[in-house]
């Protein structure tokens, strides 16, 4: 992997984060993406301080505009792109249901029909539009030099989707399919194409659902965590080796198409 280059969307949040820096210790270029320019810059200065070699850089999954340009100016600072990270993603309290069960919903809650249209779109366009565009503004340039690797980032709720989040649990089941979908049109010239599908890991994006104010385990977390043969929550750190089996072609290089679970056994527990 020394002196590849990796370019990581959603690069300021929790587990991309890690992933970058992870991949910064073993040699790689990384280029962090992210519509907060200061998160990514801030990283990029750490992993620089460690030694690494890392640029963050302001960009919108939503604007292939905005990604074709940023693509230009990693191509000049680092050169030919070799990983594809795509990372961008999250869902929106305006796709979210108030409660799980229609008939059970509080007046005050949201149920299924007050979602609005705006957050939906918003979610399902973040999630796969977002991978959709990154990978037309990153990938040519590999489909056409014949070699690259792209990694995307499902879910769990591709799987078997959640209760009360609708729209990303349809959305990471886009990402899913989408893969598998890329795998089979990049087979032919040398580019591979994987997703991964974490778990539950505590974020900054989910953390005040997993977590109440007195940092105690909510209802919705301990029926998470009865739910997780292993029974607790992953460390970002646990997505890091199954990133580098991905990446590496050496390791992996007859695997393309696989969403790869990392979940503590979620997916595999019937609940019973």
């Amino acid at each position: 992997m020394k002196d590849k280059v990796a370019v990581i969307t959603g690069a300021g949040g929790v587990l991309c984060g890690e992933i970058a820096a992870y991949l910064a210790s073993r040699g790689v270029k990384v280029a962090l993406l992210d519509i907060n320019e200061e998160a990514v810059q801030e990283i990029a200065m750490e992993i620089c301080d460690g030694g690494g070699e890392a640029k963050g850089y302001k960009a919108d999954v939503l604007n292939k505009e905005s990604l074709q340009k940023t693509q230009k100016k990693i191509r000049d600072d680092f050169g030919a792109i070799d990983l594809l990270i795509n990372g961008a993603g999250g869902n929106h309290s305006s796709a979210t249901t108030g409660e799980e069960f229609y008939g059970s919903v509080k007046k005050s809650d949201k149920s299924f029909f007050d979602l609005s249209e705006s957050g939906v779109d918003f979610v399902f366009d973040l999630n796969f539009k977002g991978t959709f565009l990154t990978t037309q503004a990153f990938a040519k340039s590999m489909a056409e030099r014949g070699s690259g690797n792209i990694i995307n980032i499902s879910s769990m709720n591709a799987f078997t989707p959640l209760t009360k989040i609708p729209a990303y649990s349809a959305a990471k089941a886009a990402v899913s399919n989408f893969t598998q979908w890329l795998a089979v049109y990049f087979a032919a010239c040398g580019v591979r194409v994987n997703a991964i599908a974490p778990g539950f890991f505590v974020t900054n994006q989910n953390r005040a659902l997993l977590y109440d104010a007195d940092g105690n385990l909510t209802e919705r977390s301990r029926k998470i965590l009865r739910n997780t043969p292993m029974n607790r929550f992953g460390e970002p750190k646990e997505l890091l080796g199954a990133v580098r089996f991905l990446a590496d072609d050496k390791e992996s290089g007859f695997i393309t198409g696989v969403v790869l679970p990392i979940d503590g056994g979620f997916n595999a527990y019937s609940g019973v």
